[in-house]
């Protein structure tokens, strides 16, 4: 890259002058160009400190042409006092100064192109020349390393100034004597950054800090690398869910995730006083007994003194280490409540007036000369962008402040801007959620701003879903907000409430474990053999309730057997570090040789929705994205989506940024797709669960070559940005928009190459991380899913989903697109998400078809009779002021409910099915319900039974065992899917609809006396029948219950029959349901393995329009019909 130009460069480049070497070492010249280049190819080589092109080259021509100043202004000065000493620019480095100055004592040498032989480069420079330019080179190294040390010493001031910095030693001894140690400490007196270095420079080299927040993680791997004097990625790193700066060298990494223990010999859970789910369960196992595979590891846990009392009762057993106060500055607290006005209501945006007030006071009492930053605490990101954009047109009008936001769902280089600083008269306006009241520090802050709210997921065991609610904080978090105006000097917390408000607070915050899912955490108590959960020594329990939904979700995921036992599947969810669902989907895809769409599916499921709130109202928007949207459902418009960008990507002509911007989509989720799918990749992988049929092929050498030679140059374009960004000062810009970027680029002149210019730095880490072709390749693929393939998708989707299913309710048809509604098991009146591709279409989702009919001749569409009648599973179930129901899919109801269901209940014949409990079908011909029962029965053993022996088979490879279980083979798994198709594809018609309450408390008979039916040959298998205790009727597998249902006409279906045909043996005899498919599958004449369901060889089913129609049995064609008397009339003239 040409070096930046001077004002005499630029002249003659604008009129087209270019010396040649010659030239250039005739007429020397510091400032041309060609002389620079010459200079950097002897000195600057890519093994030196300084390489050519790099920003820290820049900047030396930068001090260069100080320095030439600088000595041509001293060399005048002393011609005016002794006129006949020679002129010199720069005394060349072997001539002695006339006097002494002690700007020479320089403890540096550098190897230049006469000492060090670096073939013939140099070798024509003029030797004066080399000299002056090693001289300066010398003095510009000497002042970076002055620099660095006036820096460290300042910077050892000010850690020996923090309040931890007298515990240290006790810290360490402490350790040296237990295994687990408590560390607790206020908020800010460094234990964060100051513990893991003590640890370092005690001599551990294999350090863990675990943190809540991946900002957090990052700010401190910052923060330590610099106190440590090592960049991250070396000494120190971060690893976070889709960027890791590890390395083999690193001995300190923070980790959102749990690290793989036995790799460490210290790991610290910082923030164990924010009581995180997580964090709540580690302190009640014995340190054996949870890490079984690093029985040394020292265990540090970090805790805020906020309750110090709760946290030193329960680690009485462990050393205590406390007293580390923060060293705050006074802090003046002012109570401002905000009247409550007559016309406001919970639906309205929250009033931006209080907090513009605030601003208006900061500028009308303090000077802009005066520093200092203002911190406002926002309960969510609704409330931060209708702040935002009052604040953004007062600061447009003021040109006195910097509006950003910040919270977890912003871009690392969009939270990252909060740290930049502000112009000269210019404030730093922080709009946050309570991210910034413990895992990010800010310096610089002296004004905050405590609305008093913030927003909590909660779960609700009894309606299973998530609800997002707005709630007072506590004292302690109150406490914790005021202090972040006090770090630097006096500051002011302006509090948006009354004093007598914060005296009704609680004391401390709810922690997590009382009220989130639990699921994941039973899992791992479950894998670890901790112990029933529901008596494990939790430091505060959670509700029981919430322990008893989480096991019974883990029953109905098939994770757990009837006895809270691992099963197969369950023991492989618990090694996965994902959610239950996402899990179950990859390991089911794997099966299918799904693996390319589940992963992409999986991936997007998995990250926050991409599409952007502002583009859900713009038509524009709405229309580009609408040949990406699928009528299947939520995931499957995700699955274009990403496959279409990825399309954009490969095109090196198109834009991806701009083509995701026109269609309303965060491009920076598109990326945490890409990063999580490679992740889930890797976990396939890594647990045998990826066939060498779906391994990466292997290119060619050319095709090697090239990508070597690309990746060479993204890895340079990368390191130059870091460069950059690591050691320009950024400066935030003030702007009419107040978009609150950082002007750095435009202050610092031309950027290296990679480094600006418009290049997407986040699309070459992209390009680093994966590789496009294959994921081209998959999205391609993709695009030419046939049907059968997305039947085979969607019951993979459906089966991992299972239990969250929702139902339409019966008069949807009748009401408008936005009024659809929606059931659950436990939630009724749910409605579509806004971002859900059937609130725009939910026709897709009636079932409308020309024959369908009641079942019993009314047209009550409760009691619709159709083929086509479908359910919709979700992801999450959420409440804010509606339960939504969110990332949709839908599936056929029968043959759902048929595969997947936990609990199955049929009266006598089976013609009445109910799913679960709340689920009602009516068929209206109980031979095609068996028949289907049936199917569906020997459809699960053998899914069920392929996928345990598969899981085993991978899992006796994994650890190295002789090979027991036989793997499933590819012809086996094709038969099955074909068989799934098949099945799913059965057409009968039937009613759906959701049981009342009063329906579901009397749906059984109630236990029976009577002794077990005896087997009836291939109706159930090989079951054997036994009465249910509870229910009545025979259970015939766990999930399965026959004849259990209360119903008019039980009393007589059992010697119910009608005259019947045996279509193989031609017999024809008064048989019920139940014995025609019995001497069918018995039948000597009958095809052996014929294909299940609906789809086997067998007559016409007759299929029943008028209840008038009764079977008739015509002993002249020797054919059974269903007629009404008037048709038995006509059908028998026929024959006359």
């Amino acid at each position: 890259m040409p070096p930046p130009r001077t004002r005499e460069g630029r002249d003659r480049r604008d009129h087209h002058w270019a010396p040649s070497k010659e030239e250039a070492l005739e007429k020397w010249d510091w400032n041309c160009p060609e002389t620079r280049r010459l200079l950097e190819d002897a000195f600057f080589r890519e093994e030196d400190y300084i390489r050519q092109g790099s920003e820290e080259c820049q900047k030396f021509w930068t001090f260069f042409e100080r320095l030439q100043r600088f000595q041509n202004l001293k060399t005048s000065r002393k011609e005016e006092k002794d006129p006949g000493q020679p002129k010199h620019s720069i005394p060349a480095l072997a001539d002695l100064p006339r006097a002494y100055d002690p700007r020479y004592r320089i403890n540096l040498s550098v190897l230049g192109p006469d000492t060090r032989g670096s073939q013939g480069l140099g070798r024509h420079l003029p030797a004066e020349r080399v000299s002056e330019f090693r001289r300066a080179l010398l003095h510009y190294l000497d002042f970076g390393q002055k620099q660095a040390f006036g820096r460290l010493a300042k910077l050892q001031r000010e850690r020996a100034a923090l309040p931890i910095a007298q515990y240290g030693n006790r810290i360490l001894q402490t350790l040296k004597e237990h295994q687990v140690v408590v560390v607790a400490g206020d908020t800010g007196c460094g234990k964060s950054t100051q513990v893991p270095q003590y640890l370092l420079t005690a001599g551990f080299s294999h350090v863990a800090c675990t943190q809540p927040r991946r900002i957090a993680c990052i700010s401190l791997a910052k923060r330590v690398g610099f106190e440590s004097l090592s960049q991250y990625g070396s000494q120190v790193g971060y690893q976070i869910r889709f960027e890791s700066t590890r390395s083999a060298a690193t001995k300190i990494v923070f980790l959102t995730r749990e690290p793989s223990l036995p790799q460490y010999e210290v790991l610290i859970v910082d923030e164990v006083h924010e009581r995180h789910l997580h964090n709540d369960f580690p302190p009640g196992c014995p340190p054996g007994r949870l890490f079984p595979s690093a029985p040394d590891l020292k265990v540090i846990l970090m805790s805020a003194t906020i309750n110090i009392s709760l946290f030193s009762s329960y680690f009485s057993k462990h050393p205590v280490v406390t007293g580390a106060r923060e060293a705050c500055s006074p802090i003046t607290v002012m109570y401002q409540p905000q009247e409550a006005e007559p016309t406001t209501s919970k639906s309205e945006k929250l009033d931006p007036r209080p907090f513009l007030r605030v601003l208006e006071s900061i500028d009308h009492k303090y000077p802009p000369e005066e520093r200092g930053d203002l911190l406002v605490f926002l309960s969510g990101m609704a409330e931060i962008s209708t702040v935002l954009e009052a604040a953004q047109t007062y600061a447009s009008h003021t040109q006195r402040w910097v509006v950003l936001p910040l919270h977890s769902a912003l871009s690392v280089a969009d939270q990252d801007k909060v740290f930049d600083v502000a112009p000269p008269g210019v404030r730093k306006c922080i709009l946050s959620t309570n991210i910034a009241e413990t895992s990010v520090t800010i310096d610089g802050i002296r004004f905050v701003v405590d609305s008093g709210k913030v927003k909590e997921m909660s779960y609700d065991p009894q309606a299973k879903l998530q609800r997002l609610q707005e709630f007072w904080i506590s004292q302690a978090s109150a406490e914790q907000r005021k202090g972040r105006a006090g770090r630097t000097g006096p500051g002011v917390c302006f509090r948006l409430y009354a004093e007598s408000d914060y005296d009704a607070f609680a004391p401390y915050p709810v922690p997590e474990i009382r009220r989130v899912a639990l699921d994941s955490l039973v899992l791992q108590m479950k894998s670890m053999s901790v112990g029933d959960p529901r008596t494990f020594p939790f430091i505060e329990p959670p509700p029981p309730a919430s322990l008893e939904t989480a096991i019974l979700y883990l029953r109905d995921q098939g994770a757990l057997d009837s006895s809270e036992a691992l099963t197969p599947i369950g023991s492989l969810l618990a090694q996965l570090p994902v959610d239950v669902v996402i899990g179950k989907m990859l390991i089911l895809g794997s099966m299918f040789s799904l693996v390319e769409p589940v992963l992409t599916i999986a991936a997007a499921l998995s990250v926050q929705s991409p599409f952007t709130r502002s583009a859900q109202s713009s038509p524009e928007c709405a229309a580009a994205r609408r040949p990406l949207e699928s009528d299947q459902g939520d995931p499957f418009t995700l699955f274009n989506v990403f496959n279409a960008w990825v399309q954009v990507k490969s095109e090196r002509s198109r834009n991806s940024r701009k083509w995701c911007r026109r269609r309303g989509i965060e491009e920076h989720r598109l990326y945490e797709m890409a990063n999580l799918r490679r992740q889930f990749k890797e976990l396939l992988e890594d647990h045998g669960l990826m066939t060498g049929a779906q391994a990466t092929q292997v290119a060619d050498s050319y095709s090697r070559l090239q990508q070597r030679r690309e990746r060479r140059a993204l890895h340079q374009l990368k390191r130059q940005h870091e460069e950059g960004a690591g050691r320009r000062r950024k400066v935030l810009r003030l702007q009419e928009e107040q978009d609150g970027g950082s002007s750095e680029e435009d202050r610092a002149g031309p950027d290296p190459p990679g480094a600006g210019d418009g290049v997407d730095i986040q699309d070459v880490k992209f390009k680093l991380r994966h590789d496009l072709a294959q994921l081209q390749a998959a999205a391609s693929s993709a695009q030419d899913l046939s049907r059968e393939q997305l039947a085979l998708l969607k019951l993979v989707l459906g089966r991992g989903l299972y239990p969250q299913l929702a139902v339409p309710d019966a008069f949807n048809s009748s009401r408008k697109d936005s009024d659809q509604i929606f059931h659950t098991q436990a939630k009724q009146g749910a409605v579509l998400h806004p971002t859900c591709v059937f609130a725009g279409s939910p026709e897709v989702l009636h079932a409308q078809e020309p024959e369908a009919s009641s079942c019993d001749g009314s047209r009550d569409d409760k009691d619709k009779m159709s083929s086509k009648h479908q359910l919709l599973s979700f992801v999450s179930l959420l409440e804010t002021n509606k339960p939504y129901l969110v990332n949709c899919v839908r599936i056929p109801a029968l043959q759902s409910l048929l595969l997947f269901s936990r609990s199955l209940d049929t009266n006598g014949d089976c013609s009445r099915l109910v799913a679960d409990g709340w689920l009602e079908l009516q068929l209206a011909d109980s031979e095609s319900a068996v028949r289907l029962l049936a199917a569906s029965l020997r459809l699960r053993a053998r899914w069920e039974g392929a996928l345990d022996r598969q899981l085993a088979h991978q899992a006796q490879r994994r650890l190295e065992e002789e090979e027991q279980d036989v793997p499933v083979s590819p012809k086996e798994v094709a038969t099955l899917s074909k068989e799934l198709l098949q099945f799913t594809a059965s057409k009968i018609p039937y009613s759906l609809r959701r049981l009342t309450g009063l329906e579901a408390q009397n749906l059984y008979v109630g236990p029976q006396t009577i002794p077990a039916t005896p087997h009836l040959p291939g109706l159930f298998g090989s079951s054997t029948l036994s009465p249910h205790p509870t229910k009545g009727g025979y259970a015939v597998t766990d999930f399965l219950t026959y004849n259990c249902l209360t119903s008019d006409t039980d009393l007589y279906s059992d010697c119910l029959r009608t005259f019947w045909t045996c279509p193989h043996c031609g017999l024809h005899a008064p048989l019920t349901p139940l014995e025609r498919i019995a001497h069918e599958n018995s039948c000597p004449q009958a095809p052996q393995d014929g294909p299940p369901g609906a789809e086997e060889a067998a007559p016409e089913t007759l299929q029943k329009t008028s209840v008038l129609q009764r079977p008739f049995h015509c002993e002249a064609c020797g054919r059974d019909f269903l007629f009404t008397p008037t048709e038995v009339l006509r059908h028998r003239k026929q024959h006359v």
